[in-house]
């Protein structure tokens, strides 16, 4: 199987955004439609080679054009959703937008026949088979393999803020979990997921991804589904924790987000004499989190949302959501995650409209519109 390479880092700045949205009928429940939808029909040009389905025939995913830098993201997003919504109403289906569809029971969803996801399916067995889960990811593209794994490495605090910010699956199978985001915890019983060690180079992640191959741990480099990773295909870092969203807007906030992190990151190692200095050095780093408090950042993040209280960078005390996003929006000159802050979550959203309309409603007002 081939593995990924250090000459694939070779542009900082470039940008790439997959969406995971859930195929709907005329009245917001899942159906399975990614046969016609995917391999049907020719869809709109700007999908062209730029549309997959995932494990189940109710999720499909987008993909934009690699992008120069964040000023074609705005228009990009727009465009290649409107197009799927238009390829999906031509073939009698809508398009829902979540990071879990609150009426999805897993039991009662078609998989896909792709070789690759049966093989998934066999392998991993029940928490594959019960993974209805929809996601975003942003690809960021960096110059140089070590600077790109340092800059993940450095991205792991960040990742729970994303995940608060962006909950949006408080349902699952049909009831509520009393988590704010549960396809975080649901997407992280399978293997390879979840937050990811530091390492020390791109010497050290190739070895693991050819480890991982070769003793059968994965088929793939893709079934390394860490919350961030160096993708050694693209030469990209991608950030893979959010929740599927409804809202373009929201969208582009992270995507803002993600890419300003990425470009400071690359600046601060550039400009810092030896910046392995850390990781290399015998004992526990002062300014760096164990990975175990890490995850504790993100099930909090999940369990609670914009309620979250994180434990800081030096491990010492906590801080809450809104002192982070301001300090964050104040240091890297960024807007969109002050309005994500401000406005109603998503897991909030649908909470309050399926107990004051119900669940047809609910289910109505995850539709994207053109």
């Amino acid at each position: 199987m081939e593995t990924g390479s250090a000459d694939a880092f070779t542009e900082l700045g470039t940008l790439g955004i997959e969406e995971e949205f859930y195929v709907v009928d005329e009245r917001g429940r899942p159906t399975a439609g990614t046969d016609d939808l995917v391999y049907g029909a020719d869809p709109p040009e700007i999908l062209a080679d730029r549309l997959d389905h995932e494990l189940f025939k109710t999720v499909i995913e987008t993909q934009t054009p690699t992008l120069s830098g964040l000023d074609g993201a705005d228009d990009a997003v727009r465009e290649v959703r409107s197009a799927l919504v238009e390829h999906a109403r031509e073939h009698g289906y809508e398009i829902a937008g979540a990071g879990l569809h609150p009426l999805a029971r897993w039991r009662e969803l078609e998989h896909a026949e792709k070789p690759r996801y049966r093989s998934q399916l066999d392998r991993i067995q029940y928490p594959q088979h019960r993974n209805t889960t929809a996601g975003l990811h942003v690809h960021v593209g960096v110059d140089d393999g070590d600077k790109a794994v340092w800059i993940a490495n450095e991205l792991r605090w960040y990742l729970p803020v994303m995940l608060a910010l962006s909950a949006n699956s408080p349902y699952w199978n049909g009831f509520d979990t009393g988590l704010q985001s549960a396809r975080a915890k649901i997407f992280e019983a399978l293997p390879n997921t979840g937050m990811p060690t530091a390492f020390g180079g791109i010497d050290e992640y190739l070895t693991y991804e050819r480890q991982m191959l070769a003793t059968d741990a994965i088929e793939d480099r893709g079934e390394l589904w860490h919350d961030v990773r160096t993708h050694t295909e693209h030469g990209t870092v991608e950030v893979r924790t959010p929740d599927g969203q409804h809202e373009a807007d929201r969208v582009l906030a992270f995507v803002e987000y993600v890419h300003a992190l990425v470009l400071d990151l690359a600046e601060r190692y550039e400009d810092h004499p030896d910046p392995w200095e850390r990781y290399h050095s015998p004992g526990p780093p002062v300014d760096r989190l164990r990975r175990e408090l890490l995850d504790e950042n993100k099930w909090r993040a999940m369990r609670h949302g914009r309620e979250v209280a994180f434990v800081r960078r030096d491990g010492n005390g906590t801080v809450d959501l809104a002192t982070v996003v301001e300090e964050e929006c104040d240091r890297l000159g960024v807007s969109g995650l002050r309005d994500l802050l401000d406005a109603e979550s998503g897991a909030e959203h649908q909470r309050r409209l399926r107990e004051t309309e119900g669940a047809d409603a609910l289910c109505d007002s995850l539709r994207l519109e053109q």
